[in-house]
Formats: structure tokens, C-alpha cells, sequence
């Protein structure tokens, strides 16, 4: 086990976020850099993480599948910033589902950000499409309505957002959208994936 210094200046190096850094970046899950290492993906996430601290010869394994050598995860250097500027233009509208008539559009306003806290979208409902199919996920969820209206039924409540309102809610309970009245409405929806235990 390692002497509380240790674990605090092993800490600045922010080795575990790193490795995520370059597996999302590579678009890797947890068991496939597993199979590229012969590690656990159980190990690798405590790792990445910052619950275990790997050995000089794991990292190294690590650093060789992505191709960067052990300086990478010591450089010195201040720690700078996340920031990610997502210019209009530069975003991509998509369906809710790749066949059929979509229920809603969305564009992911933070897709460069390799290791996000969260994922923030925004949706656009058309006034005439039926509501989204029901669906749930860990996390949390904040919804802000631009313009327009939105039905959003969450485990069989129904609630009705005007321009301007604000709902939060618990999305591991089923939920759907319907935009509702004569104009398609616009909103901003943030989700955060499930937080550690």
C-alpha cells in the first residue's frame, strides 16, 4: 500500500485520466484495451479512475498500445484546462433513429471533448412527429426549453414545458418527448452518465 505522500504526488500526474484521454480517444472500451493489455477491464477502470496506481511495466504495456512512450504520463508542465470551442457550422444534426420518421433531431455540443463530465444536446422536436420511443438511462438529466412546447412523460407523469421552463429528473425511470402545439420546439437536454459508486 502507498504512504499517503506517495498517492498525493502520484496524483498530480493525473495518470488515470490520461490513459481514459487516449482509450476514448481511440474510441476503446475498457475490454478491448483489456485484450491489448491483459489487464481487467475491472483494473483498468480503477486505474483510470485513480483508485490504483499501475506498476512501471503496466503502464508501460499501456503506453505501448497507443503508441506514446512512459514520459507521456510524467511530463512536467502545468496542468492546463479542458476548453473546446464547437463552432455552428461545425455541428452535425441527426435522427433520433436512423430509419423511419424521427421523433426528435438532436446535435452533441460537446463531442470533441474526449473525456466529458457530461453530454450536453440540442434537440429539436417537430410539432407533428409522435412522441420518442420509451427509454431510460443512468445519470441525471436537465431539460431547458428555447421555444416552443414539450410533453415529457417520465414513468407515466406527464409534464408540459413552455418556452423558458426548466425540468430536472431521474432518467433510469422510462421517459418520452413529444413536441407539442403548432411550432416545432427547441431545447437544450444535458445528461451526465452515472456517477461513480
Amino acid at each position: 500500500m502507498l504512504s499517503e505522500t506517495l498517492s498525493e504526488g502520484l496524483e498530480n500526474y493525473r495518470i488515470g485520466p490520461k490513459i481514459r484521454t487516449l482509450r476514448t480517444g481511440r474510441g476503446l472500451g475498457l475490454a478491448q484495451l483489456g485484450d491489448h493489455t491483459g489487464l481487467s477491464a475491472g483494473m483498468l477502470s480503477k486505474i483510470e479512475r485513480g483508485q490504483v496506481f499501475p506498476t512501471l511495466p503496466t503502464l508501460l504495456r499501456i503506453a505501448m498500445v497507443f503508441g506514446v512512450g512512459l514520459e507521456y504520463f510524467f511530463a512536467e508542465g502545468a496542468i492546463t484546462p479542458v476548453i473546446e470551442v464547437l463552432r455552428a457550422k461545425d455541428r452535425l444534426r441527426l435522427p433520433d433513429q436512423p430509419q423511419g420518421d424521427p421523433t426528435y433531431f438532436f446535435e452533441s455540443l460537446d463531442f470533441p471533448v474526449s473525456d466529458s463530465k457530461l453530454c450536453a444536446y440540442l434537440a429539436e422536436f417537430p410539432a407533428a412527429a409522435p412522441g420518442s420511443e420509451p427509454h431510460s438511462h443512468a445519470g441525471a438529466e436537465v431539460l431547458y426549453v428555447i421555444s416552443g412546447q414539450l410533453e415529457l412523460t417520465i414513468h407515466g407523469a406527464v409534464q408540459l414545458l413552455d418556452q423558458g421552463d426548466s425540468i430536472y429528473f431521474d432518467p433510469s425511470f422510462e421517459h418520452t418527448y413529444r413536441g407539442v402545439g403548432d411550432l416545432p420546439c427547441t431545447a437544450i437536454v444535458v445528461t451526465t452518465p452515472k456517477l461513480a459508486e
